[in-house]
């Protein structure tokens, strides 16, 4: 079995969603006072690669922690998006591969746009998924859909409208993902297992895909 991580690692200078703080990682404890090393974490629930519950955007909707632990991990498949990609040029994409849409537990969308981590490009002009691929994965209800961006809406939305159209299905949202063109297009399982926060609304996450060698 061969693992890969998908996950960027959390600092006090990685890239956060415009309006969000960074986080803080301030030590404790050290090893020359107390004997230990302990350092105290402060961050947005929605820092790095994360997931998004329904409750980030619905008042009544599920939050992580009422979620069993298998809606976590499952069978997955990848989509290369490419920028500018037009609606009927999406919908040809994913149709080729409606077989495997209805197998898959999580459906991965590479942009490439995790290679611009840490510059003022990571946060516009990444590809989005149209309107009518949405319908078409919310008919499959899978349990996620994951991304190497940091939205699963243009950064400058005011309506969220493929994050309110998932979540309302109870269909997970993992952003901020990297790694993904080391990935085959199908074949593969994913992982992305948050911490169990009473009543999350969200939490970052170690992503990794494993694969059969």
């Amino acid at each position: 079995m061969k693992f890969i991580d998908l996950s960027h690692p959390i600092t006090e200078a990685m890239p956060v969603y415009p309006g969000t703080q960074p986080p803080v990682i301030a030590p404790c404890c050290s090893h020359e006072t107390e004997g230990f090393m302990e350092h105290k974490l402060s961050m947005f629930t929605h820092t790095g690669t994360h997931i998004d519950a329904p409750l980030h955007l619905f008042k009544d909707g599920r939050s992580l922690d009422q979620f069993s632990i298998n809606h976590f991990i499952g069978p997955a498949i990848k989509f290369q998006l490419l920028p500018n990609c037009s609606a009927d040029d999406q919908m040809a994409l994913f149709n080729t591969r409606s077989s495997e849409l209805a197998e898959a537990d999580f459906i991965l969308i590479q942009t490439n746009w995790s290679d611009y981590w840490g510059k003022a490009r990571y946060y516009a002009d990444f590809p989005v998924l149209c309107h009518e691929v949405m319908s078409l994965l919310i008919a499959q209800a899978p349990k996620g859909v994951g991304l190497d961006a940091i939205s699963a809406d243009p950064v400058d939305t005011t309506r969220f409208e493929n994050h309110r159209r998932l979540l309302e299905n109870d269909i997970l949202i993992i952003e901020n993902l990297t790694n993904l063109s080391l990935l085959p297009n199908s074949g593969f399982s994913f992982s992305c297992i948050p911490l169990k926060i009473n009543n999350s609304d969200g939490a970052p996450v170690r992503a990794v895909a494993s694969i059969e060698t």
